[in-house]
């Protein structure tokens, strides 16, 4: 791939007021949905704000639409007529698909299994990073409608941030466990990646060594079912932390100066669970597709 390293610095210094601003108007829109509240409200259940028939439209399924939505729009733009000499956005994308590519051709040890599963493991990253960065844009939480009357009367927002849904979070845990073990089962094939949960030797043969390579198998399979717990609550609570932290903070404190540097803070989290979640899958696979011993 081309890249143009002179132009490089002149692309992230311009994101620097985007940025800038980005922060400045989230935190104001959302200290003054904070304020309307009077008071901290924190949901563990999804907001409802529709039904398609008898299936649910919560606010966090929006949300996760809408940053597929982007990127499906970033996409589209980013790989249209592709030039030998790349313009800035070009060259930003270069760089972010090459270097992501190098690194899983290292770590996979090899360029064939990089491009099998690349585009996955990038989708990953892309689909969280978009869809935690996007709970911090105005009008998330603070745009919706009043339901009920009276006392009764709460507020529902049409969209909300999809990782503070545990069902959406188990849902990216489901899709990279099945990646996981698909990877394993194509690589080594389905009967010795099998025997790497399930040893049966012991019964043929009945020594301490098959003994003990029974019982690791048992706990290789207990630690592999794991992960949908691992990989799901651990996105989950991060997130859920950061959004109701910024709440409290809002409401309790100082609500037009204090979340400035949270709501910083909060745009790095969700770079980091993203990057956490795609590189712990990478590093599976990798672990997945070695032959057993």
């Amino acid at each position: 791939m081309l890249v143009n390293a002179t132009k490089l610095p002149n692309i992230f210094f311009g994101l620097v007021p985007l940025l800038v601003g980005f922060i400045f108007w989230g935190w104001t829109n959302n200290a003054w949905a904070a304020e309307s509240e009077g008071g901290v409200s924190v949901h563990l259940t999804p907001y409802i704000v529709g039904h398609i028939g008898n299936v649910p439209i919560t606010a966090t399924l929006l949300s996760a639409w809408l940053a597929m939505t982007v990127l499906i729009i970033i996409a589209f733009f980013a790989g249209r007529r592709p030039k030998l000499i790349p313009s800035k956005f070009q060259s930003l994308f270069e760089l972010l698909v090459g270097g992501v590519y190098d690194y899983m051709s290292d770590v996979l040890e090899s360029r064939t299994l990089a491009r099998k599963y690349f585009p996955i493991v990038m989708t990953i990253f892309l689909f969280i990073l978009f869809m935690n960065w996007l709970g911090l844009f105005p009008g998330v939480t603070s745009i919706g409608i009043y339901e009920g009357h009276g006392a009764d009367t709460h507020f529902i927002p049409f969209l909300y941030p999809g990782a503070t849904d545990l069902n959406i979070t188990l849902a990216f845990a489901i899709v990279a466990f099945v990646v996981i073990e698909f990877a394993g089962i194509a690589a080594v094939g389905t009967w010795r990646y099998a025997g790497k949960f399930i040893n049966l030797k012991f019964l043929l043969k009945p020594n301490f060594t098959n003994i003990i390579g029974f019982f690791i198998g048992l706990i290789e399979l207990i630690s592999e079912l794991a992960r949908l717990i691992s990989f799901s609550f651990r996105l989950f609570g991060n997130i859920f932390a950061g959004k109701t932290l910024l709440l409290v903070v809002m409401t309790l404190a100082t609500p037009y100066l204090v979340p400035v540097p949270l709501m910083a803070y909060e745009l790095f989290v969700g770079f980091i669970q993203a990057f956490i979640f795609a590189v712990l899958t990478l590093f599976f696979i990798k672990i997945a597709v070695e032959e057993p011993h």
